[in-house]
């Protein structure tokens, strides 16, 4: 059973789950590459088949969000913990998420455990609304530091109103 998330004291992110400069030939590549910052730190627990869901969600819905952000997100029984990865493209580089209004150069992926639904949309929700400020989505681009980037995000999501 998954602990809530206010448990975590908000580390749903850390330095090593940033990816600064993210090259990719597409969104598969990208939430591949972000993956393998989750698995290499034990947040989930079967790479492939971890994928294999974030893809599937892909093909449901695009996970663009407007002001240049991918939102590749799944629940999976391979996710050990709620966490999300965060991938700055390098400058000039950006992915086709499938928003409207372009290309993504912010992608966060987002791992939660198959039992956490409600968690899931709690994250996806909360992270949506501070992604909607251009100003939080700027500190994102321009932060330029791993650190900074997980505190940004986890900061963002200390949002449980008991």
């Amino acid at each position: 059973m998954a602990e809530p998330l206010d448990r975590y004291d908000a580390d749903l992110t850390t330095s090593d789950l940033v990816i600064l400069e993210l090259e990719a030939t597409g969104k598969s590549d990208a939430a591949a590459q972000l993956a393998e910052r989750l698995y290499a730190s034990g947040r989930i627990t079967d790479l492939p088949r971890f994928l294999e869901h974030v893809n599937a969600r892909e093909h449901q819905l695009a996970t663009g969000l407007p002001g240049g952000i991918g939102l590749p997100h799944a629940r999976s029984e391979f996710v050990s913990r709620t966490s999300i990865a965060v991938g700055i493209t390098k400058y000039g580089h950006s992915l086709d998420f499938g928003a409207a209004d372009g290309p993504a150069t912010v992608i966060l992926l987002i791992a939660t455990p198959a039992s956490s639904f409600s968690d899931h949309l709690e994250v996806l929700a909360t992270l949506a609304r501070s992604l909607s400020k251009e100003s939080f989505r700027e500190s994102l681009r321009r932060a330029y530091d791993a650190e900074v980037i997980a505190e940004l995000i986890n900061s963002s999501l200390v949002f449980f109103d008991h």
